[in-house]
């Protein structure tokens, strides 16, 4: 059954926080081959003018990956997630994640749409530090192959 396009819109409770650890934006950096020393060393991050260890812009991914956990499993939404392929992926940053940084992402449901037979689930996440202010969007398109 495709999905309801009148889910457009919705918007889910935010994520727990999420305490951004040195060691995991350097294992994110080491696994993704971001090899510049801000992504690994404090010292060269704030000889650079950072505060801290800089991650990685796709960083977010992983945060991102949870955060559509109650999207993915709604079962009034009904997507069925055997069938699912990943379609696209942004950022939008209003400043760079750092080693410390507390962050929460708000999840919301942009669009549903039908694409070729496909159902296509376009969602945004809002991500906020510790102090309720803005450090990025995520944009993350999702496809439900047909049957």
């Amino acid at each position: 059954m495709p999905l309801d396009p009148a889910f457009a819109g919705r918007v889910y409770p935010p994520t727990a926080p999420y305490e951004v650890a040195r060691e995991k934006i350097r294992e994110f950096a080491a696994a993704v081959g971001a090899d510049h020393p801000a992504h690994h060393d404090p010292g060269a991050a704030r000889a650079l003018g950072h505060r801290d260890v800089l991650a990685p812009p796709t960083f977010l991914a992983v945060l991102m990956q949870h955060a559509t956990d109650p999207v993915v499993h709604d079962a009034e939404l009904g997507l069925d997630y055997a069938r699912v392929v990943h379609r696209d992926q942004r950022f939008v940053f209003t400043r760079p994640v750092y080693a410390g940084d507390v962050l929460r992402l708000v999840v919301h449901i942009d669009a549903v749409k039908a694409l070729a037979g496909n159902d296509v689930l376009d969602l945004r996440a809002e991500a906020r530090d510790a102090a309720d202010e803005p450090v990025a969007t995520v944009f993350m398109s999702l496809v439900s192959r047909a049957a």
